[in-house]
């Protein structure tokens, strides 16, 4: 028997920065709010949780980006891909956005949040919805829901 962790890679759209993942996910979401539609051009941004222990920058130095407060976005220099963000408060977490994994295919959303700023036509196989974020007494919740049924 073998205690070697999952290894997931991604990258920017362009390469210059590149990162590994040495764990298993906690969450997968969509994110609603205009922030994150702005940020990615799009209806909504998709990301995986892991813990920061597990989650490892391997090529170039990404830099931080959008808002520039205390919940902290890090993307590509170059080619301005948003890569993953450190939520405030949350140091023992990142969240990675799933676009950019090499196997983002394998990604569904778990949860989806702020679906009070959801564009009306858009939809997602998630299958807990929240206005804006979940309680933090929800999570616990949640985590252990989204462990079983990833075995």
């Amino acid at each position: 028997m073998t205690d070697r962790k999952p290894s997931r890679k991604g990258q920017c759209r362009c390469g210059q920065v590149q990162f590994e993942v040495h764990a298993e996910p906690l969450l997968t979401m969509a994110c609603h709010c205009t922030g994150c539609q702005r940020m990615t051009a799009s209806a909504f941004s998709l990301s995986t949780l892991y813990p920061s222990n597990g989650f490892k920058v391997t090529l170039g130095d990404p830099v931080i980006g959008g808002l520039q407060g205390a919940t902290r976005h890090y993307f590509c220099a170059h080619c301005m891909s948003w890569l993953f963000t450190r939520p405030e408060g949350m140091d023992d977490f990142v969240n990675v956005r799933a676009t950019m994994m090499d196997d983002a295919q394998s990604f569904r959303p778990f949860i989806e949040t702020y679906t009070d700023e959801k564009l009306m036509w858009t939809t997602t196989p998630a299958v807990h919805s929240f206005k804006k974020f979940p309680l933090p007494e929800d999570y616990p919740t949640l985590l252990a829901e989204f462990a079983k049924r990833h075995q």
